[in-house]
């Protein structure tokens, strides 16, 4: 079985609506050279960024022109995949660009466009329908985790996003305390590592336990290069969803090199 060790930690950027296409190459071409500048091990730590869906082209013409060490997704994706969805996007889109990923679920969605846990499973199973690995993005409000404690919100959203997942399907599942997102707040690494834990057995519940042994489990919230080690340490937590910092290619090439902070 699967265990912490085999798991590749997963560092990904998500750019959120940050940056043109232009913007996006020059971004990409800093993080690579600052990546091989300080010795980045791929087969060590894997990283991906996350471009508004303009930038998408762009950052797949220069990752394979280039051969970046980098792998790249869509920040969301349409339930359906076809047909008359003014400004939706298909997985199939995405897929044709060599995406090899794709965020769902993430609190910005979940708030702010009133996506539902119906919803966001409807896309997880469209990702998967397309090749896609779906990055789940779970999380509690200030006010769900005072009502109902710590991982009952990001259990239950796991779980609501798996229904009808096939055992074997490659998932990552990001857990961003929305209390802790771009307010400068960041849980406690025992609080991301509970939660963690949490998450893992209900993956093994949705799925099997070979799944959850298998499945990367990332923190998200506030992540810095001074902060990532101590959340890294923790043995259910495989790796971070970075925001605002992963804009800067010192700082977010600073997170990825995480190992020699943590000492592995």
């Amino acid at each position: 079985m699967t265990t912490g060790a085999d798991r590749r930690p997963f560092i990904a950027g998500n750019w959120k609506m940050n940056l043109d296409h232009l913007q996006a190459i020059a971004l990409v071409q800093k993080l690579a050279w600052t990546l091989k500048d300080a010795a980045y091990d791929p087969k060590g730590v894997e990283v991906a960024v996350f471009p508004p869906f303009t930038d998408l082209r762009s950052v797949q013409t220069l990752i394979d022109a280039d051969r970046f060490d980098l792998a790249f997704g869509a920040q969301d994706l349409s339930p359906k995949d076809s047909g008359a969805y003014t400004g939706d996007i298909s997985g199939a889109f995405l897929k044709a660009l060599d995406c090899s990923y794709v965020l769902v679920g993430h609190s910005e969605r979940r708030q702010g466009h009133g996506e539902t846990d119906e919803v966001v499973n409807a896309k997880v199973l469209a990702a998967v329908r397309h090749g896609l690995v779906p990055v789940i993005c779970v999380g509690e409000t200030e006010a769900e985790l005072e009502q109902h404690g710590t991982s009952a919100v990001p259990v239950a959203q796991t779980k609501a996003a798996l229904a009808g997942v096939a055992a074997g399907t490659p998932v990552v599942v990001a857990y961003e305390p929305v209390w802790a997102i771009g307010t400068g707040k960041v849980a406690t690494p025992e609080t991301a590592q509970e939660v963690g834990a949490a998450i893992r057995a209900a993956i093994a519940e949705a799925l099997t336990e070979e799944d959850a042994a298998a499945t990367r489990i990332l923190y998200g919230g506030s992540v810095k290069s001074g902060n990532i080690a101590g959340f890294l340490r923790q043995p259910d937590v495989d790796g971070a969803l970075v925001g605002g910092a992963s804009l800067d290619p010192t700082e977010f090439a600073g997170i990825a090199r995480f190992p020699k902070h943590v000492g592995v």
